[in-house]
């Protein structure tokens, strides 16, 4: 199937007129009709109807018009994946107030000559990342896979930067006055993470961050968002949550929430980026370094078992006994 007949179809759908069809295409009104004429013959069907005011779709036009922008959507990422460098750095964050879109932003204002495009895939599963990837829909993804041995050949994932953990409580919690705490300082206490996703990489870690250190993490409930969360908290004496660091949070300044750094060890969230091992594209490598640049953990840092080595010669710490 000739793949630029099909956009013209669907462009001549979009538009209703042949004539604005091949404006935008940049060919003749006569190069967009011979192309939508094979199409019709090579399909056996018609997919247009001629009228005074242009062209309208026929039903057989209409059943074809979805499948045919997925083929144009396909045909462009498949151009985009091997010309990375013609289009916008894609990169996927799992929210645009967490500590990705902030480090991102802050690599942008030194750089505004960049074109870069911060996108968040709502997905919780990495695999789903991971084929975001190999599909050309993002070049990389601010993701982590638990096992990096079921990564496939043509993806990579590398370090970005660790996210230390400060607790998150309101003027009524009983750790409300500390200025650090330890993790052994948080047994006994609530901390409710809402809406923890069964097969996502975080779900792993608070797995893992409960056993080592014996904390009472609460996924109980649906997450209705940061506002309802922060809402809750400063009406509580007993709840508390974990956020990372760099994690932009906002409040009305009556609730007097505290964010209060955990040390002793330092409890910290590895980033990752999942990017294709070939034709990456080019903006990418400067992200990577901006990352890597960024201030290290301290040697005392607990991070989950599949992190990465940040390569800074700071090594994941055993809990105290």
């Amino acid at each position: 199937m000739d793949t630029e007949a099909v956009r013209s179809f669907v462009r001549a759908a979009e538009f209703g007129q042949l004539q604005h069809a091949a404006d935008e295409l940049g060919v003749t009104q006569q190069a967009v009709s011979k192309r939508i004429a094979a199409l019709e013959r090579a399909l056996d069907v018609r997919l247009f109807t001629r009228t005074p005011r242009g062209v309208e779709l026929t039903l057989d036009g209409q059943a074809f018009l979805p499948h045919a922008r997925g083929i144009v959507a396909g045909v462009d990422r498949a151009v985009a994946a091997i010309r990375p460098g013609s289009r916008a750095l894609r990169i996927d964050v799992l929210g645009l107030r967490s500590a990705q879109a902030v480090v991102l932003h802050d690599y942008w204002r030194s750089h505004p000559e960049i074109d870069l495009d911060v996108v968040t895939l709502r997905v919780t599963d990495p695999r789903e990342a991971v084929a975001a990837v190999q599909a050309g829909d993002v070049d990389a993804s601010f993701r982590s896979v638990t096992d990096p041995a079921t990564l496939p050949r043509d993806v990579r994932m590398v370090h970005a930067f660790d996210s230390p953990l400060e607790l998150l409580v309101g003027p009524r919690h009983p750790l409300a006055a500390a200025r650090t705490l330890t993790p052994a300082r948080l047994r006994g206490h609530r901390i409710w993470v809402p809406g923890i996703a069964p097969g996502s990489e975080w779900a792993d870690f608070y797995d893992q961050l409960t056993t080592t250190f014996d904390l009472r993490i609460d996924a109980a409930g649906p997450n209705f968002g940061n506002e309802v969360l922060i809402d809750i908290l400063a009406a509580s004496a007993d709840v508390a949550t974990l956020v990372g660091a760099r994690d932009r949070y906002l409040w009305p300044p009556g609730h007097d929430l505290r964010r209060i750094p955990i040390a002793g060890p330092t409890l910290a969230y590895p980033l990752s980026l999942i990017l294709r091992r070939a034709n990456p594209h080019p903006a990418l490598r400067a992200v990577i370094d901006h990352c890597a640049g960024l201030a290290p953990s301290p040697a005392a840092t607990w991070r989950p078992s599949w992190a990465l080595s940040p390569g800074r010669g700071d090594r994941p710490v055993d809990a105290p006994p």
